[in-house]
């Protein structure tokens, strides 16, 4: 049997079924799918995040808004099979007009029984003529009823051409508010981590532009490029010891470089440490592993290397690395020539779990990551799964593939 904090772990499964982009299919009902920008409305249906917190008083506003995060988890998995009718009815009813549902003579049908009987499931390629149409500048409603804002790519790993997802913009809000449930159940299992700050190595990748001029880029890329992170408000949850221009820097090397040497100066404040995948953050403790003399230069010195020429990146680690700090240097010199085993814990020693991806092909880095971590607990908040072929799915999310979402207690490793 489950506690209750555990059963808010696989209600966020829940949540992320029946408010994906990318398909309709709850834990209760087999539906067929839609086309990905068909499905983007869902949020638009689901229960408001309470204003005013219902399962607990709290005297601290984070706590507070941890609890209202809590009441709408609750909230929207008490009835899974009727907020998945309810939100399928508002797609069909808000897309009515479109091409795609024309085709399929759906005639303005919202029930799920009509749903199920004339649309059918699809591949990519199935569409792939409608999204090359709208990839190519037709604005005319083909598979959504509001004007398509942006593509997001998959990885490409199927066939080595990557697929094209037409978003909308209140898409963005959907996935703020999915992001914004993880923490608030961590935060069950894992106390305080209001405290301090997240070293998470977070990146972009390259963006290109289909010839109708629409942007297509990776989801993550996407999201961290909106204003909904840029501009986001001061949440301990979310305050991490990389800038923002540490992360939007194009360039891979500054901003590896930029983000370790801001993740060291401020070693102490540090509580939890990550990247997207596991693969990920094993690269970015390489990457100390091969550059530690130099980010120690740069700490003995209390200036940014010349091999990081972004202005905007010189500016942001200015205000971090703002002075000499030779003990700070000799104690990172002594510890990377000691042993890299544990060296997480050693250089950063409040630091109470490790947040990656470890999940499917992601989990042979498990045993790489206990040697550095010393053993720490592995938090998995999304299942993502890289397959070796895509052929037969219908749409993908990002390169990450992240199509279903769960949180998993400090302390469990998917061993």
């Amino acid at each position: 049997m489950y506690d209750n904090r555990q059963k808010r772990c696989l209600k966020l499964v829940m949540i992320e079924n029946f408010l994906s982009p990318t398909s309709l299919i709850s834990p209760r009902l087999a539906y067929s799918l839609l086309p990905t920008s068909l499905s983007l409305y869902s949020l638009s249906t689901m229960p408001e995040v309470p204003k005013q917190p219902s399962l607990h008083p709290s005297s601290g506003h984070h706590l507070s808004k941890n609890w209202r995060a809590l009441d709408f988890i609750e909230k929207v998995t008490s009835n899974p099979d009727a907020v998945q009718a309810r939100v399928l009815s508002e797609i069909l009813s808000r897309n009515a007009q479109v091409e795609y549902l024309g085709r399929h003579r759906f005639d303005g049908r919202t029930d799920r029984h009509s749903f199920k009987q004339l649309l059918p499931v699809i591949s990519y390629e199935d569409i792939h003529h409608d999204v090359s149409r709208i990839a190519n500048g037709d604005t005319s409603p083909i598979l959504c009823s509001h004007p398509i804002s942006e593509f997001l790519t998959s990885s490409g790993t199927s066939g080595g051409e990557r697929k094209l997802m037409p978003t909308i913009e209140e898409e963005l809000d959907r996935r703020s508010l999915l992001y914004s449930l993880l923490t608030p159940v961590i935060s069950q299992f894992v106390p305080d981590l209001d405290k301090g700050k997240g070293m998470y190595f977070l990146f972009i990748k390259s963006e290109a532009r289909t010839p109708g001029g629409l942007v297509a880029r990776p989801v993550l890329t996407s999201y961290y490029n909106s204003n909904h992170f840029k501009n986001r408000l001061f949440d301990p949850y979310t305050n991490y010891t990389s800038p923002n221009a540490t992360i939007l820097c194009s360039d891979s090397y500054q901003s590896m470089y930029a983000q370790l040497l801001c993740g060291l100066c401020q070693r102490t404040e540090v509580l939890r440490v990550g990247a997207v995948f596991a693969s990920g953050f094993i690269r970015a403790i390489r990457f100390l592993e091969n550059h530690w003399p130099l980010l120690c230069h740069d700490i003995r010195s209390g200036t940014l290397s010349s091999d990081v020429t972004e202005p905007s990146v010189r500016e942001a680690v200015a205000q971090i690395l703002r002075q000499p700090d030779p003990a700070l240097t000799a104690f990172i010199e002594a510890e990377c020539r000691r042993s890299w085993a544990g060296i997480i814990t050693r250089l950063w020693p409040n630091t109470k779990y490790v947040g990656v991806i470890v999940t499917c092909t992601m989990s042979q880095y498990i045993p790489t990551l206990d040697y550095y971590s010393g053993g720490l607990p592995l938090v998995c908040t999304t299942y993502g799964v890289m397959w070796p072929t895509h052929s037969s799915l219908p749409w993908h999310t990002s390169n990450s593939s992240r199509s279903t979402k769960t949180a998993a207690p400090a302390g469990s490793t998917a061993r």
